[in-house]
This record gives structure tokens, C-alpha cells and sequence, in this order.
């Protein structure tokens, strides 16, 4: 009667990887209970996922690794993966929110999120934004409801604002990676997205353009600086390690706030129940709640099924 605060199905929000044709789901084996699903398999998750009152997916693509090149274009085809793949969600789920990741690292061979210098060692902050605004584009013209940029490149939520509006998509929002942070928590999902075998590692660095760990009053300008350019929702990720910012941002900013309780969260979780060291479903819970509790509004979570499942009965 006087719990302070409840977790509810409609706060999840389910990432969700999806591949081209018709074979089976494949297992992720550093995600127990994720699978890479073809768009008919997709398709059928987020009816589940609606069904037991989950309010959003966000959808990531995994290419074949003969599609991907130093530029990323396959993130600019016309018919594409992620593109056929919103479509066929939308028109089976129309009232589901559908989010779509804005950034390069399912499409380059190197695993960054925008594209190279010249001398292979930095992305190029301008060159990398003009192509997201593009990508955004034909993202919100196959109908997804908000699109998610996660690249963390200066200025991008203002040029994809201002693109989306000249292409008259002026009803679809952004979502903006914040703060998104240089974390070594993110290795199971490059395995997922094929990002870390395109680049040859799982340990890739992406200091030179994610935020310092060590930064508190950094993450604040970033959040703030997307909210003025247009940002209808500001996220904060990882979100365990991070509950301080969450916390911090969610004091700072009016808009709603997402948490990304990320891949390394999730694995580490059942890694150590598997080996009996802790309470697998009492550790699920309790991470979640503290996300909450810190002040998010939404939660990217790998749990949002079963947890919706959960809370439910």
C-alpha cells in the first residue's frame, strides 16, 4: 500500500534484433533468452509483446557481414532490412510504438558509428550526421514512431529534427542517446548486431566520441543540449552503473526519460545466477526497480518480456 515506486509492463521498452530471411531465430550465446528472428518470427514477438502490455520495441538490424563496408550504405538502401522490418510490424501492430536505432555500427566494417577520417582513427562528426538525417528519413517514411539516435555525434538531434520536418515527417520523434557512455558493458550486444566480428574485436573503443565514465556534469550538457534541439525523449545508458546520472538528469530536463539497462547488464545477471551465486529472478527485479526508482520513465530492457509476463499474473 505505500510502495513508492512500481515497475508496470507499459515502462518496458524491448530491444529487439531482427535478420533477413527465413531460418530460425539464432540464439545470441552471450544473451541467454535472445534471439536474432527473421521479420515473420519478429513480427509474432511484438504481437506477444503488445498483447501483454509492453509499449515499445526498439528494433536493431543484424547484416550479413558481406553487406557492410567502410561507408555503412546499406544503412541508405531503399528496401532494406530495417525498413521491411518496420513495415511489416507496423501493419501487424499498428498501435505499437516502434523506435529504430540512427547510427552506422550495423554497417560499417569497422563497428563505429559513423564514418572514418581519412586516416582510419577518427569519425568524422559532420559527414557521419548528414547520412543519419538521410537514414532518419527513410526510417520515418516506413512508418517507425521514433527514431533513436545513438551515435552521440555533436548537433545530430537538430539536423535530424530539421530533416524530418522539411520531408514532412513532423510527427515522428526522436529519442535521443544522451548521454550514452564508453562503456565496456556493451560486448554482448556488438555480438548481436554482428558490429564486433565486423570490426574484429568485442573491446572496440569508441572514446572519442561517447562520454568519459568519469563524467557527471558532461552528461548533463549533452542531455540538455538535446532537449533544445529537439529531443522528445532523452535516454541515459548503460543505466545500472549509471543510476547517479538518471537521477541527475532526470532533475535537469522536463522531457521524458529513457534508461538502457544494456546487453553486459543483462548477461552478467545470468551469469551469476547460473552458477547459483545469486537469486536470478530477485536480481532481475531489483535492477529494474532501482532504474525506476533513479528516475526513469521508460526502460530499455532485454527482461521486458518475461518481467511483463511477471507482473501480470
Amino acid at each position: 500500500m505505500v510502495e513508492e515506486t512500481v515497475l508496470r509492463p507499459a515502462d518496458f521498452i524491448a530491444p529487439l534484433f531482427v535478420i533477413d530471411g527465413q531460418g530460425a531465430p539464432e540464439p545470441v550465446a552471450s544473451m541467454p533468452g535472445v534471439s536474432r528472428l527473421n521479420i515473420s518470427d519478429l513480427v509474432k514477438e511484438c504481437r506477444a509483446l503488445h498483447k501483454l502490455g509492453v509499449s515499445a520495441v526498439a528494433l536493431f538490424p543484424k547484416l550479413d557481414a558481406k553487406l557492410k563496408d567502410a561507408e555503412g550504405t546499406r544503412a541508405l538502401e531503399e528496401d532494406g532490412l530495417i525498413l521491411r522490418a518496420i513495415r511489416a510490424v507496423k501493419k501487424a501492430v499498428p498501435s505499437l510504438v516502434i523506435m529504430t536505432d540512427i547510427a552506422l555500427d550495423p554497417y560499417t566494417t569497422h563497428g563505429h558509428d559513423g564514418v572514418l577520417n581519412a586516416a582510419g582513427d577518427e569519425v568524422e562528426n559532420d559527414r557521419t550526421v548528414g547520412i543519419l538525417c538521410r537514414m532518419a528519413v527513410l526510417h520515418a517514411r516506413a512508418g517507425v514512431d521514433l527514431v533513436a539516435p545513438s551515435d552521440m555525434m555533436d548537433g545530430r538531434v537538430g539536423a535530424i529534427r530539421a530533416a524530418l520536418d522539411e520531408a514532412g515527417h513532423q510527427a515522428t520523434g526522436i529519442m535521443a542517446y544522451s548521454a550514452k557512455f564508453n562503456s565496456a558493458y556493451y560486448g554482448p550486444f556488438r555480438d548481436a548486431v554482428g558490429s564486433a566480428q565486423a570490426a574484429g574485436t568485442r573491446l572496440l573503443s569508441k572514446a572519442t566520441y561517447q562520454l568519459d565514465p568519469a563524467n557527471r556534469r558532461e552528461s548533463l550538457i549533452e542531455a540538455t543540449l538535446d532537449v533544445a534541439e529537439g529531443a522528445d525523449i532523452v535516454m541515459v545508458k548503460p543505466a545500472g552503473p549509471y543510476l547517479d546520472i538518471i537521477r541527475e538528469v532526470r532533475d535537469a530536463v522536463q522531457t521524458p526519460l529513457a534508461a538502457y539497462q544494456v546487453s553486459g547488464e543483462y548477461a552478467q545477471i545470468h551469469a551469476a545466477a547460473k552458477l547459483g551465486w545469486l537469486d536470478y529472478a530477485r536480481c532481475r527485479n531489483e535492477s529494474l526497480l532501482a532504474i525506476k526508482r533513479a528516475g526513469a520513465d521508460l526502460i530499455l530492457t532485454y527482461f521486458a518480456k518475461e518481467m511483463a509476463r511477471e507482473l501480470r499474473k
